[in-house]
């Protein structure tokens, strides 16, 4: 047989191999659907039959609009209907199609980045808010995605740990879905790459959705195809029937617009540069008069961030400029004598970065279930630097995501400020930005030149290298007023469309 005439025969096994759902292409792996099920072909994805899509014509794309851009004050909420040109790829005519955009809260002054694979619509949008509500993803049909990532509870569960299927619990703290989609790296410890990526893991984790013995995402997928709907709705939104790779996409398409800004500090901001601009000082600095005003608004309305603040709207009407004063200290202390700023930075107040704080420290030993990044890292660029190293999170929504620290260890802000006070716990790996290097060198110096040293600083290794932890030597005064502006950091409650579990477009 020459080449030529094998062709159609390596075509035809490709296209079977295309067909096949992943693991029945490793033999021995495959396990059989319950009995009355339907079979599952390709449960990992199926390429598009057009025809069943919704037509071009009929398909509601979903925009974001940033601060930055000129339509964005003229939007009256986070979520507006409107029309746009658009040109049918088939035939090029132009019409107006219907479209959603997003109104970005202030403070976030980029949209998330949308994958090109995976453009969001409204069909695809109510699509992953069904799933990220429903439990049908899991085993038994007890947890959803929602059960540990609540918008009653900061999109997060408001637990040390998360208890997952048959009562399991699990060995981190959940963290919250807001703004993650600008995150470069999801989970705690950074395994994975995006919203689509993170959307899948859950689905097949036996302390979260999973009490299976077989597939996980190839049981997912027999119980969704049994689902007359959500059979129509993937029809409609991806041309094909239920697969991992499309409820992943629907579900990062709807965690995509849970976006929290608007905090105080970012009306002070804004106020800030408006004064400015009427001054014609071109001194771009906060002050207090900043704060106050914006608090003044707040208290004029009674607004929820007084609650954030711990203030009255009858009691504590006069007190707008005492507080400015003190949050703009706070903010101050943050960027500077506190040292937040070394890993908290940009609109989402994150270096996207990953550090050993040493959470999970005990007398200077750091247990294996602790190492964080490194386990994550692959086989052959593991990397010491990241041992104990977790994802720095953002500081925005901090009174709704309570407790703290991917251990869920720290119960308050105000426990949190005291950590950071006293420089973290002491261990092997402790990170370069929680450590007094200057003092560290000093240890060594002494000690080589035979000079008493300080007992009380923990030595590792052979060498006996000193990790001596950077104090920050706080007044209790300059914590309560970090604190404070973490508080004005809070941010805006969420849009019912978001943040309500029944609130859809058009109902």
């Amino acid at each position: 047989m020459t080449f030529r005439t094998l062709l159609p025969v390596v075509a035809l096994l490709a296209a079977a191999a295309l067909a096949l759902p992943r693991s029945a292409a490793q033999p021995g792996t495959k396990t059989a659907p319950p009995p009355g099920t339907p079979p599952v072909e390709a449960a990992d994805f199926l390429l598009p039959d057009e025809s069943k899509m919704t037509p071009f014509r009929e398909r509601t794309p979903i925009v974001f609009v940033t601060s930055n851009q000129p339509e964005w004050k003229g939007l009256k909420g986070f979520w507006s209907e409107g029309t746009q040109n658009a040109a049918d790829p088939t035939s090029g005519a132009t019409f107006a199609q219907k479209v959603v955009k997003i109104k970005v809260p202030l403070g976030l002054t980029q949209a998330p980045a949308v994958p090109a694979e995976n453009p969001m619509t409204l069909e695809k949008w109510v699509l992953g808010k069904k799933l990220y509500y429903d439990k049908i993803l899991s085993t038994d049909g007890t947890v959803a995605c929602a059960s540990c990532h609540s918008p009653t509870k900061g999109f997060a569960d408001g637990r040390r740990t998360s208890t997952g299927i048959n009562s399991a619990l699990g060995p981190i703290n959940s963290p919250t879905v807001f703004n993650t989609a600008y995150n470069r790296f999801q989970f705690w410890d950074g395994r994975g790459s995006s919203l689509e990526d993170q959307a899948q893991g859950p689905v097949g984790n036996n302390k979260e959705m999973f009490g299976g013995k077989g597939d996980p995402w190839e049981e997912a997928v027999v119980r969704l195809r049994a689902d007359a709907e959500y059979v129509k709705a993937f029809n409609r939104v991806f041309g094909h029937a239920p697969t991992r790779d499309a409820a992943a996409k629907a579900v990062a398409t709807y965690e995509r617009t849970v976006l929290l800004g608007n905090s105080l500090d970012d009306r002070a901001y804004a106020q800030m540069r408006a004064r400015v601009t009427e001054e014609e000082s071109g001194k771009f600095v906060l002050k207090p008069e900043d704060y106050a005003t914006v608090l003044k608004a707040e208290l004029a309305a009674k607004g929820p961030a007084l609650k954030d603040l711990g203030l009255d709207p009858e009691k504590d009407a006069a007190k707008a400029d005492e507080v400015g004063k003190r949050i703009l200290n706070g903010r101050t202390l943050f960027f500077d004598k506190a040292r937040c700023t070394n890993c908290h930075t940009g609109d989402t107040y994150t270096d996207h970065g990953f550090h050993n704080l040493g959470v999970g420290a005990k007398d200077g030993s750091l247990p294996l279930d602790e190492f964080g990044r490194f386990v994550r890292l692959p086989t052959g660029h593991k990397d010491q630097a990241f041992v104990g190293a977790f994802k720095t999170p953002g500081t925005r929504g901090l009174l709704w995501t309570a407790p703290y620290m991917h251990s869920g260890e720290e119960k308050t802000l105000e426990e949190v400020v005291e950590f950071y006070d006293r420089g973290g716990n002491v261990n092997p790996w402790l990170s370069e930005k929680m450590r007094d290097t200057a003092a560290e060198a000093a240890y060594v110096k002494a000690r080589a030149e035979g000079k008493p040293v300080d007992p009380a600083v923990k030595t590792f290794g052979p060498s006996k290298k000193p990790i001596i932890p950077l104090k920050l030597n706080l007044s209790a005064q300059e914590k309560a007023d970090l604190v404070l502006f973490l508080k004005a950091l809070n941010g805006e409650p969420l849009d019912p469309i978001v943040a309500n579990p029944d609130t859809f477009p058009g109902r």
